[in-house]
């Protein structure tokens, strides 16, 4: 019963962002801000469906080359041709549903952005059965359609990004699913042909729907056109075919399609845009994407420079991967800025997403097999494995991470504390890991909270080195049935709220252990200090004890403090005397 007052409580606070930014019509550029046709301003917030109609290696944890292809064929190697398309039918079946739609409006979000994979909608280049035609498929526009109607119950804005284009748009060959076997987007006119055709056919397709937000022509371009600079494009000062293909998709699109935006991408993974000196159209939006880099006004200036300049609406069209207090601060940053974000991914074997797909042991022995570490499944192991795959794809039988979407929603906002679970005195042993929700700072205190690798120039960091359970800088360790919070530092702390539910007096006992050195903490009821305990060195978890606690029926804090680091943590309690 507690969990799902929790449940209701969490709900109900994202409930009340939820109605801001209500759905209106088509969206529409007017100067520098995006207008629904209220002319009320729209701050779009949303998430990617990166995993969903196109598949990234290191979503799935693949040790080997991230393109879908390339996993395609190891998941043909094991269950063959037949199987594998049935797995992959379920998958895109599975993956998104009504009830993830549902939930992200409930959630407080109003958008969503569709990765979509060319191959789905029209045959490769290559494939074609009569050269320079174009063949049709169904499954691409089904799964879109279906998706429309879905945002359009939940008034919901949705996106479409190209993000797999015809022979890919870049160097990064994971991101577009490219094999650099064959000719690149830039390097053929026929893969560029397509890539019009196919965006005039999704125009034509939506052109009346004004659930459909806007048309992301071409997800992170990362291709030099000019001899002797990053490959990548990072460097390149003119970017002449980038911008003339986008100026050419554009009209293509208004031929049919005069009423949604248009959202363009610059080189080098969507930020650089030189040589853009004007725009062609005058319902444009400028996509800029931000990955592992300082939250300030200085990291984001040059695009704030553009939009000034240009007079022209600028959109976060990806970002995420990091931590929760990473997050809260960019959206912090892009709201006080008046720019919309699209968070990514919604999904994928990993915790640092609101809902993470769970890996079956049948999949974990893949994986090992793909490393070296195990035998080769049989054949029916391997399609057991990856149908339970595709069916932990489901909402219903995922984890979903509810600190991480109150990170996103409501804490750049408010510094308020949520409980992460109800915690009732006496009764509850209170795990470690339950510490509050809320930032860095108020909830808790940890000397490593994000990852800045990008702006500071150095490898990536962990802040949560278990990789366990939360997204926070807390570092969370789960060992076999063991949770607990590790690796702790001097200074660092968490708070709990606890329900005391009896008056009286109690013994608070906590289980530690140190194992390398002799450390200690200080314990803090309502911001007053109760008393310290000295953790000893040792290999064993021990009962620590503070005795005679008074506390009064109601809602409590308790701050612990960590004075010298290198303990262990578990769990605690409140014995009534």
């Amino acid at each position: 019963m507690k969990n799902l007052f929790l449940a209701f409580c969490v709900l109900f606070s994202f409930q009340n962002y939820a109605q801001e930014n209500s759905f209106s019509g088509f969206l529409k550029v007017e100067g520098q801000k995006i207008l629904n046709d209220k002319n009320e301003n729209v701050v779009l917030r949303g998430f990617g469906l990166g995993g969903y109609m196109l598949q990234e290696g290191y979503m799935l944890k693949v040790p080997f080359s991230g393109q879908q292809y390339v996993f395609k064929a190891h998941v043909q190697e094991l269950i063959g041709n037949e199987k594998t398309e049935e797995f992959y039918t379920n998958w895109r079946n599975n993956f998104m549903q009504k009830k993830d739609v549902d939930s992200l409006r409930k959630w407080g979000f109003n958008s969503i952005r569709l990765p979509i994979h060319y191959n789905l909608f029209t045959l490769p280049v290559d494939q074609e059965p009569e050269k320079g035609k174009n063949t049709w498929l169904e499954e691409g526009f089904r799964l879109t359609d279906q998706l429309v109607s879905w945002c359009r119950d939940n008034e919901i804005y949705l996106i479409l990004d190209m993000h797999a284009t015809p022979g890919g748009q870049g160097n990064d060959v994971n991101i577009a699913d490219r094999d650099p076997s064959k000719p690149s987007l830039w390097e053929s006119q026929e893969n560029r042909d397509k890539l019009v055709a196919l965006w005039v056919k999704l125009a034509e397709r939506y052109k009346d729907e004004p659930v459909i937000g806007g048309y992301d022509l071409i997800n992170e371009p990362n291709w030099s056109f000019e001899e002797g600079k990053n490959i990548n494009g990072t460097e390149d000062s003119k970017n002449t075919l980038l911008w003339e293909f986008q100026k050419k998709l554009t009209q293509s699109i208004r031929a049919v399609d005069t009423n949604h935006i248009i959202i363009i991408e610059g080189n080098g993974w969507g930020n650089n845009y030189n040589g853009l000196i004007d725009l062609w159209d005058d319902n444009l939006v400028m996509s800029f994407h931000k990955y592992w880099t300082y939250n300030t006004k200085e990291s984001i200036q040059n695009f704030l420079d553009f939009r000034k300049k240009l007079n022209i609406p600028i959109w976060l069209g990806e970002s995420g991967e990091n931590s929760n207090a990473w997050f809260t601060d960019a959206i912090g940053l892009m709201e006080d800025n008046n720019i919309g974000w699209c968070w990514w991914p919604l999904k994928k074997l990993g915790s640092n997403n609101p809902i993470e797909i769970k890996i079956n042991p049948g999949y974990e022995k893949i994986l090992k097999y793909w490393k070296g570490e195990a035998s080769k499944p049989s054949a029916s192991e391997a399609e057991s494995a990856f149908m339970n795959l595709a069916e932990n794809t489901k909402i219903e039988n995922s984890i979903i991470h509810y600190n991480l979407i109150d990170a996103i929603i409501r804490q750049p906002r408010n510094t308020e504390t949520k409980p992460f679970k109800i915690h009732n005195i006496p009764g509850d042993e209170i795990l470690a890991a339950d510490y509050d929700m809320g930032n860095d700072g108020f909830a808790y205190k940890d000397k490593v909270s994000g990852n800045y690798w990008v702006s500071e120039n150095s490898k990536r960091v962990r802040w949560n080195n278990g990789e366990a359970y939360r997204n926070d800088g807390v570092d969370i360790y789960k060992e076999e049935n063991l949770l607990y919070v590790g690796n702790t530092e001097s200074g660092e702390w968490l708070k709990y709220t606890l329900q005391v539910i009896e008056d009286g007096v109690y013994d608070l006992n906590f289980k530690l252990t140190s194992p390398n050195n002799e450390a200690k903490a200080s314990i803090h009821i309502d911001q007053s200090k109760i008393g310290e305990i000295v953790i000893p060195v040792s290999q064993e978890w021990n009962w620590i004890k503070i005795e005679n606690v008074e506390l009064n029926e109601g809602s409590h804090s308790l701050v612990f403090r960590i004075e010298n680091g290198g303990l262990k943590f578990e769990k605690f309690s409140f014995e009534l005397k």
